[in-house]
């Protein structure tokens, strides 16, 4: 039997977010099914930062998912002589600003603040830069932190 919905809820529905993927190795990590309850909320809610942030989020997890023990995500950045920054943290400020915390090869820390409408980020897995400790997993705090927000 057809689910009957109001307009409004049809309009709901049309724009709660999804995520889909399709990779040419088939057991390749896909982005999650079910989103977190966060996420769930309806896109016009939130701004463009945020919306923005939270998905990074699942992106930042779900790379780390597919690393070792000996690698940790950093970001790649692209046009100019930039480098790679480790993501040690991440934010945002409404409505447009996202914000990247980390340290770059050197060891030197690095902040990137960057317009929502530039975002562009490429994962990187580098090795860990401990070699006695756990690999450093950003996207774990990020994902609670989300949950408990």
């Amino acid at each position: 039997m057809d689910k009957i919905e109001t307009s409004a809820e049809a309009a709901e529905s049309a724009a709660l977010p999804r995520c889909y993927e399709v990779h040419a190795n088939p057991d390749a990590k896909s982005g999650p099914k079910d989103l977190p309850g966060q996420l769930q909320k309806p896109v016009a809610t939130k701004s463009s930062a945020q919306w923005a942030y939270e998905r990074l989020i699942l992106y930042i997890q779900n790379f780390e998912n597919t690393l070792d023990a000996d690698h940790e995500v950093a970001m790649g950045f692209t046009g100019g002589d930039a480098g790679v920054m480790r993501i040690e943290g991440m934010g945002y400020f409404d409505p447009d600003i996202i914000t990247f915390y980390g340290a770059d090869g050197s060891g030197a820390r690095t902040q990137l603040v960057q317009h929502v409408s530039q975002l562009n980020v490429m994962l990187r897995a580098l090795p860990k830069s401990v070699e006695d400790k756990p690999a450093n997993r950003i996207g774990f705090r990020l994902a609670a932190d989300l949950e408990e927000n």
